[in-house]
């Protein structure tokens, strides 16, 4: 039987001054729907979701919502100003005078570990914001909104976050900068996209797909009807397709950097730390040998070894309070280890990226903010014009002689981060520089990130970035241990998932003789078709690439879809499938690559 949707938005605009964020907005929501609502920054999407939770009015348009649907709207910032601890902030979002609800408050407060006692105005971002959820999710609504909900929480609260929205019977609105979140949570997608929403009736984590598809559209349309293509239209598409074809070559390389990580953390764990190799030594950013640290009687790091090599791309996870930040400082020698040592190679020039840290003069020009004097900036030993540098994050030419002020709270991350990469270091350590940005800026600085050639400490709670990013990996669980692996945190997770039943096997199974274990262990690779597979897809993929380069080359020519509209169709669907057939074949080389890795720590 057909349900009606439960809120419905016809032909809504609205604009801020001269500037239009959206026209002719039409959606429909039903009740268990899970969208994500993506867009670039500035866009309006926050806009879109206060007009939806009905805090403000647009310009022209009806909303109509079913009688009796309650609507619970989390803004990304929310005032706390007026409440005097952190349950009060929770027990705001029941109805007035409801005493008999509060019971409700207890249960969220105990399931997100909220301090309730604190004083918000005292409390860290991840209490605060867990505090917000909390209060969103009290009232029990119908329509859940919720802007940026996993900004400043650790990996474990995001995880429970999830299995809360997977669970919860109405339906949810979701903007995120965290990429994994919204894949692994939202079924719809709504894209806010030059003042137009379009509606995709698949999870974001088919987003890139559908975007690239509307983009190629836009553009051969308007190339075939003989208009010029939108400079933006262009530029986006640009943006799109480069990074699709980047990330096959960054994902190669990504592994042989984990290979060799691996390798390093081999080498060291054979070896007795004092020996010293040559290779090592030269290449030596940080050695810590068996170091340990407390605070009030708790262990926050218990007889710790690594050396990280240059190159290294080392993400450092765990729940708030584990103590990452902690183990940064004494690997960086800000703090002393209460036993063990810590050395540092020489000539070695830090940067160190904190948001609290960085501050920006709101009167000061981005020119100005970047280069006091003249007109280039010396960017890790290469001379760049300011302008040129700017652009590299997403700033406009004109907005080179803006003041800080007049720049939206995503530009001002954007500046932030260009203020720190420019100093010049072949040492980068980034304490949660993910927070609050969006998924521009977290392209731009996966780049930067890519091509930097010194050595990254990162902590970050965002797990699509981290997996993206780094060679290895630091897991802080926060009882004091602290162990590195050579991966993903994907794969860190995998294997926490499997390790304790793993244990229970080995326990029940009889000890092996030496032959056995030998036998055991040559049975442990990739099959010989997995391994003839890994052989021969990258030539395959090569091969693609060259058929699809020529046939975008023939479909280039302008006249063809005048003088042989039936060629054009004929090479535009074969075109389609040789670039799905080279993403399925690329998603196949990457899968067994990632086997063969597990298969040989075995």
């Amino acid at each position: 039987m057909f349900e009606p949707p439960i809120l419905t938005i016809k032909n809504a605009k609205l604009s801020f001054g001269t500037n239009e964020l959206f026209s002719d907005v039409n959606l429909y929501i039903n009740r268990g729907d899970k969208i994500s609502l993506v867009g670039r920054n500035g866009c309006g999407k926050s806009t879109l979701l206060k007009v939806i939770s009905q805090t403000i009015e647009p310009d022209y348009g009806e909303i109509f919502v079913q009688p009796g649907v309650k609507v619970s709207y989390m803004p990304q910032d929310p005032d706390f100003s007026s409440y005097k601890t952190l349950r009060e902030v929770v027990l705001s979002g029941l109805p007035k005078d409801d005493a008999n609800q509060e019971y409700k408050a207890n249960i969220l407060i105990n399931k997100f570990g909220i301090n309730e006692n604190q004083n918000p105005e005292i409390s860290s971002g991840g209490e605060r914001k867990k505090a917000a959820l909390a209060k969103a999710l009290i009232q029990e609504p119908d329509i859940l909104l919720l802007d940026e909900p996993t900004n400043h929480l650790d990996m474990p609260t995001i995880e429970m976050l999830e299995e809360i929205i997977a669970k919860f019977r109405g339906a949810v609105i979701l903007i995120s900068h965290d990429r994994m979140f919204l894949s692994n949570t939202s079924q719809t997608t709504f894209w806010l996209d030059r003042g137009i929403l379009r509606r995709n009736n698949k999870g974001f984590k088919f987003f890139e797909e559908w975007q690239e598809q509307v983009i190629d559209q836009e553009i051969i349309e308007q190339k075939y009807l003989n208009k010029k293509i939108e400079e933006e239209t262009e530029w986006l598409h640009k943006g799109v397709t480069a990074r699709r074809k980047r990330n096959m070559g960054r994902l190669r390389r990504l592994q042989q950097l984990r290979q060799q990580r691996k390798e390093q953390i081999k080498q060291t764990g054979s070896v007795n730390l004092e020996a010293e190799t040559t290779d090592f030594r030269s290449k030596l950013v940080i050695e810590a040998k068996h170091i340990t640290k407390s605070f009030n009687g708790r262990d926050i790091v218990k007889d710790f070894s690594i050396r990280v090599i240059k190159g290294n791309k080392i993400g450092i996870v765990g729940p708030n309070g584990a103590g990452k930040t902690t183990l940064i400082k004494l690997l960086t020698k800000k703090l002393d280890p209460d036993g063990g040592s810590v050395r540092i190679g020489k000539n070695l020039e830090e940067a160190y990226f904190d948001q609290n840290r960085i501050t920006l003069d709101p009167k000061k020009t981005l020119w100005k903010t970047l280069c006091n004097e003249g007109d280039h900036i010396n960017v890790r030993g290469q001379f760049r014009h300011v302008v040129a540098y700017l652009k590299d994050f997403l700033f406009r030419p004109d907005q080179a002689q803006c003041p800080v002020s007049a720049l939206s709270g995503g530009e001002k991350n954007r500046l932030m981060l260009a203020v720190a990469l420019a100093q010049k270091s072949n040492f980068l350590v980034l304490d949660e520089p993910t927070n609050d940005l969006d998924m521009d800026t977290l392209d731009l600085l996966q780049e930067v990130l890519d091509e930097y050639e010194g050595t990254i400490l990162l902590v970050s709670h965002d797990r699509d970035f981290i997996d993206r990013v780094v060679t290895s990996v630091i897991h802080m669980p926060g009882d004091g241990s602290v162990t590195e692996y050579a991966g993903s945190y994907s794969e860190l997770l995998e294997k926490l998932k499997n390790k304790q039943p793993a244990k229970n096997v080995k326990k029940a199974v009889p000890a092996k003789t030496e032959k056995n274990e030998t036998s055991a262990r040559k049975t442990v690779k990739l099959s010989y078709n997995q391994q003839r597979l890994l052989d021969v897809l990258p030539g395959e993929i090569e091969q693609l690439e060259k058929d699809i380069l020529q046939i975008e080359t023939e479909l280039s020519n302008p006249s063809l879809y005048t003088e042989n509209p039936q060629k054009f169709d004929t090479l535009s669907k074969e075109l389609e499938t040789k670039q799905t057939a080279k993403e399925q074949k690329e998603n196949q080389w990457l899968e067994l690559q990632i086997i063969k890795e597990e298969l040989e720590t075995v």
